[in-house]
C-alpha cells in the first residue's frame, strides 16, 4: 500500500507517546473501551453497516488529516484504539506512521499520521479515533491560543475543573501540549478555600487551619474577591491566592498590596497570585501584565470547539 499523497512535507515521527509523555496507557485503554462500548454495543459488539459491506480480508490505508488550522493533541489515542478495535474484531492492527506529534501547530490538509491495515478497523475505529483526537486538539488550540497572547508578560494560562466527565486526563494533557499549564488535578491534591469552606468554617483563618491540621501534605489557596479579602487570607497563612472576577484595576492594586507584604510579617517571599472570571482571549494580556502569576480559563476546556480532523480512506 502507497502512503497517501499530500500536499505539505510529511515527516515520520515517533508513536506521540514517546514523545509527550504524562497520560497512563492503562486509563487510555479504560477510555477508548468505554468509547468503544458506546459505538458498537458491549464488547466486542458489532458495526452493522460496515462488517456487513467490508470482507474482514480487505485492506487499505487511511490518512488522518486536519481540516482546520490549530494545534493537534490527541494523537496518543491513536494507536489504542486501533489495536482495541482489531481484538474486538480478532484481526490485526493496523500500521501506524506518524508526521506530527502532540503540540504541533498544524494547518488545513496537512497529514497527521498514515493508517495501513485492515480496513474494517479503520471504519470502525473511525468515529471513537476521531472524537477523541478532535477534543483534545481543540483544547490545545485553545490554550495554544492564551500562551500566544502572554508571550513576554511572565504569566501562564492555567487549566480548571471544568472538564468534560471521564475526559480529564485527556483533556488536561491537551492543555499542556498546547502550552498551558495544569493546576489542580482534583479536590484530592490542593486546598481551595472558597466562600462557602469560609462560612462552614467560621472565618478564613478556621478553614486554612481546619485545612492543615487534617491535610497537612497540601498547599491552600484561598479565594479572594477584593483587596481586603486577599490581605485577611495573607494574614492568616494563604499558600498563594485565587483573586476572582476582579476588574483589572482593583487586580492591579491587589498585586501591588500583596507584592508589598512579601517577605514581611511571616508573609513568603514571592506569594503565587492567580487571576481568574471572566478571561477573555482579549482581555488576557492587560490582566497578565498586573503581575499575576497564573491566569485560570475554565473555557480552554469547557467551551473550547473540537479541531475538525478527518479520517480518508484510499
Amino acid at each position: 500500500m502507497s502512503t497517501p499523497a499530500s500536499p505539505l512535507p510529511v515527516p515520520v515521527h515517533a508513536s506521540p507517546s514517546a514523545v509527550h509523555p504524562g497520560l497512563d496507557a492503562a486509563w487510555i485503554t479504560s477510555l477508548v473501551a468505554v468509547a468503544l462500548d458506546e459505538d458498537l454495543g458491549p464488547a466486542p459488539g458489532r458495526d452493522v453497516t460496515t462488517q456487513a459491506t467490508v470482507p474482514p480480508s480487505d485492506a487499505r490505508s487511511a490518512a488522518l488529516v486536519a481540516r482546520a488550522a490549530g494545534t493537534v493533541a490527541g494523537l496518543v489515542v491513536v494507536e489504542p484504539t486501533l489495536r482495541l478495535t482489531a481484538e474486538r474484531l480478532g484481526l490485526p492492527a493496523p500500521e501506524v506512521i506518524f508526521h506530527a506529534v502532540d503540540g504541533d501547530a498544524v494547518v488545513p490538509g496537512q497529514v497527521l499520521a498514515t493508517l495501513t491495515g485492515r480496513t474494517q478497523v479503520l471504519l470502525v475505529a473511525e468515529r471513537t479515533l476521531l472524537n477523541l483526537a478532535s477534543r483534545a486538539s481543540g483544547v490545545a488550540t485553545a490554550a495554544a491560543a492564551f500562551t500566544r497572547e502572554l508571550d513576554g508578560t511572565g504569566a501562564q494560562v492555567l487549566d480548571t475543573r471544568k472538564t468534560t466527565p471521564g475526559l480529564r486526563a485527556l483533556e488536561k494533557y491537551a492543555v499542556r501540549a498546547g502550552g498551558g499549564t495544569n493546576k489542580r488535578m482534583g479536590l484530592y491534591d490542593v486546598a481551595m478555600v472558597k466562600d462557602n469552606h469560609v462560612v462552614a468554617a467560621g472565618s478564613v483563618r478556621g478553614a486554612i487551619e481546619a485545612v492543615r491540621t487534617a491535610f497537612p501534605d497540601v498547599l491552600v489557596q484561598v479565594e479572594a474577591d477584593t483587596t481586603d479579602q486577599a490581605m485577611e487570607a495573607l494574614d492568616a497563612g494563604a499558600d498563594f491566592l485565587l483573586l476572582d472576577n476582579m476588574a483589572t484595576p482593583v487586580l492591579a492594586v491587589t498585586v501591588r498590596a500583596v507584592r508589598d507584604r512579601e517577605g514581611h510579617d511571616g508573609v513568603p517571599e514571592h506569594v503565587e497570585l492567580e487571576a481568574t472570571g471572566t478571561l477573555t482571549l482579549a482581555r488576557a494580556r492587560e490582566v497578565a501584565l498586573t503581575g499575576v502569576d497564573f491566569l485560570s480559563v475554565g473555557a480552554l476546556t469547557h467551551s473550547a470547539p473540537i479541531l475538525d480532523l478527518a479520517l480518508d480512506l484510499r
